[in-house]
């Protein structure tokens, strides 16, 4: 069991324009809402990879039926806290260029109780998982070093532990050295004090933050793919798909796709080979967040991996 700690969830709404002019009236071709959140992308990624999942993460009145319905249909456990207030919406513009805009809506603040019902369902998961995964931005209310705090728990657990986070969240959960980090190429300048855009670039990150006691560091770099170091060897994947559908939650998918090759062989290289593929499954398809089994496996023999060193 895959246990992913996806606290902030969302509703996702997705609207496809012509083209987006700031300050004029938008009219919409189609708008499509759903659940969504980077915890809600890594669950279902995990599940249509056929790997046992369960998700921690809020719902409220509205949207519990819906969410748990879409959970289920999509195969992952979901342990839905209910809050007294209203969960984010979060809004994303296509224009029929391929080009995406994204408005984050910040959430609601959590009350002490709806935090601690949050971090004891989570207590609870960790106890059967074979991995956990913090992934994305924390409801407010919550300390930023609380993915640090709850690296620490599951380190004495033994169960490996893999971070995605922004900001100074991930500053100090990557202090608390967890088994995998994923930055993208702007985290990693802010971890690294530095900027970050070629390859070059972020080998020398990855192998910095593995140095800091990290023992996967994954960065990933858009177009150019992703790149990790395990100690030894540095390995590099990458895919030409062509024009996006939707690339948002593109990131999420990698990690889900990391995390279940992790888990069945442990192998960094295949697991950015896999990672590379949801991830590329992700853009070619329109809802955010989202990949289908068939399609992951169509893309796979497209990845091209390579090791560098060794």
């Amino acid at each position: 069991m895959i246990t992913v700690a996806g606290f902030n969830t969302a509703i996702d709404r997705l609207m496809t324009v012509d083209r987006f002019e700031p300050g004029t009236v938008q009219r919409a071709s189609s708008v499509r809402s759903y659940p969504g959140g980077k915890g809600v992308h890594v669950a279902q990624t995990i599940a249509a990879l056929g790997e046992a999942v369960q998700l921690v993460g809020l719902t409220d009145g509205m949207h519990r039926n819906l969410i748990a319905r879409r959970m289920s249909e999509r195969g992952v456990l979901f342990h839905g806290v209910e809050i007294a207030g209203d969960m984010r919406c979060c809004l994303a513009l296509r224009e029929r260029s391929g080009r995406m805009s994204e408005v984050l809506d910040p959430g609601p603040e959590l009350h002490v109780r709806e935090r601690q019902q949050l971090l004891d369902a989570l207590g609870r998961c960790i106890e059967e998982s074979d991995a956990v995964v913090m992934s994305g931005s924390l409801p407010r209310g919550f300390d930023p070093d609380t993915y640090a705090q709850l690296v620490e728990s599951v380190d004495q657990r033994r169960t490996p532990c893999l971070v995605d986070a922004s900001g100074e969240t991930l500053r100090l959960a990557a202090k608390a050295q967890p088994y995998l980090l994923k930055p993208n190429r702007d985290e990693a300048s802010q971890l690294a004090g530095r900027d970050v855009q070629t390859l070059d670039e972020a080998i020398a990150v990855a192998v910095q933050l593995h140095r800091q006691g990290i023992a996967l560091p994954v960065l990933t770099l858009g177009a150019l793919g992703a790149v990790g170091f395990d100690g030894s060897d540095t390995w590099h994947a990458a895919i030409d798909i062509g024009e996006a559908a939707n690339a948002v939650g593109s990131g999420d998918c990698l990690l889900a796709g990391m995390t279940v090759a992790l888990v069945r062989t442990g192998d960094l290289g295949q697991a950015l080979r896999l990672g590379v593929a949801c991830g590329a499954a992700n853009a070619v398809h329109e809802e955010t967040g989202y990949v289908q089994r068939a399609q992951v496996n169509a893309l796979l023999p497209m990845v091209k991996l390579d090791k560098i060193g060794g």
